[in-house]
């Protein structure tokens, strides 16, 4: 790809239109099987496009993390889950277009959808130099298979990432943080395809609290976790077993468990 060949000051052709869709308008219902999924709105016969002016200043702009990008209009569907379409142009100046679904869950002033809790239980008499991680299992009816997860979940309004995740960890295992040990910056899921994002905070959970000697998860009518431990150390092995068992990893235990075999194989 030969940059050179952009110009200085480039910009998308801006235009937004509307299209009448054929189809059956369902009633507004809401779906909440899990804080971390989408939550769907009613559909709807209009069909709306996003455009973007992509103001392209000088050669590799458009690949920088500070590039300057005007969205004049922000237009959703009403589908099953909400879309939008967006329209501008790549480095070799053509003009595209990428449809994706977007999450409507974050909250005004919250730069987060959601929180992902690494929760290592400290004190626990199993756990010795090799400490262990909750992990929790729970059926999706997208994969229809039960999931391996870390414990997760969505933002209350005005919350920060830490109170989100004491708050989760105590609604869905029961555990009671004794210490916040980290908090990630922004990750982005699935960045191809959803807005979906969420940072992941590290939480230390002391076993010689008398409240965690029997926790008791507060869950949801509609959730239905099983909470487990697994050592830290045997993460990457257990995934392996438990995929071969017929289990579905989520990409954030996997990608734990991947991180710590690097880190052992390269002595890291």
């Amino acid at each position: 790809m030969n940059m050179n060949n952009l110009t200085n000051t480039s910009s998308v052709l801006i235009y937004s239109w509307r299209m009448s869709a054929s189809g059956r308008s369902s009633s507004s219902k809401s779906t909440n099987t899990h804080r971390l999924r989408p939550r769907y709105l009613p559909t709807s016969r209009d069909f709306y496009i996003e455009a973007l002016i992509v103001p392209i200043s000088k050669p590799h702009s458009f690949l920088s993390p500070t590039r300057n990008q005007q969205v004049f209009r922000t237009l959703h569907t009403n589908t099953t889950p909400p879309k939008t379409r967006k329209t501008y142009k790549d480095p070799n100046g053509v003009t595209r277009t990428w449809e994706s679904a977007e999450r409507t869950t974050r909250h005004a002033g919250q730069d987060i959808d959601g929180v992902g809790i690494v929760a290592i239980l400290q004190n626990h008499p199993k756990s010795d130099s090799n400490p262990l991680i909750v992990l929790q299992k729970q059926y999706r009816p997208p994969l229809d298979k039960t999931v391996i997860e870390i414990p997760a979940g969505l933002s209350d309004p005005g919350e920060s990432p830490v109170q989100t995740a004491i708050r989760e960890l105590r609604e869905e295992t029961g555990y009671v943080v004794s210490e916040v040990l980290e908090t990630s910056p922004v990750m982005f899921n699935d960045p191809g395809f959803c807005n979906t994002n969420l940072r992941m905070v590290h939480v230390a959970v002391d076993m010689n609290d008398p409240l965690n000697q029997d926790p008791k998860p507060e869950l949801e009518e509609n959730e239905f976790i099983e909470v487990f431990t697994v050592r830290l150390g045997d993460l990457y092995q257990e995934v392996v077993r438990l995929e071969k068992e017929g289990y579905a990893i989520d990409a954030r235990v996997a990608n734990l468990a991947e991180g710590i075999e690097l880190a052992k194989k390269f002595r890291l």
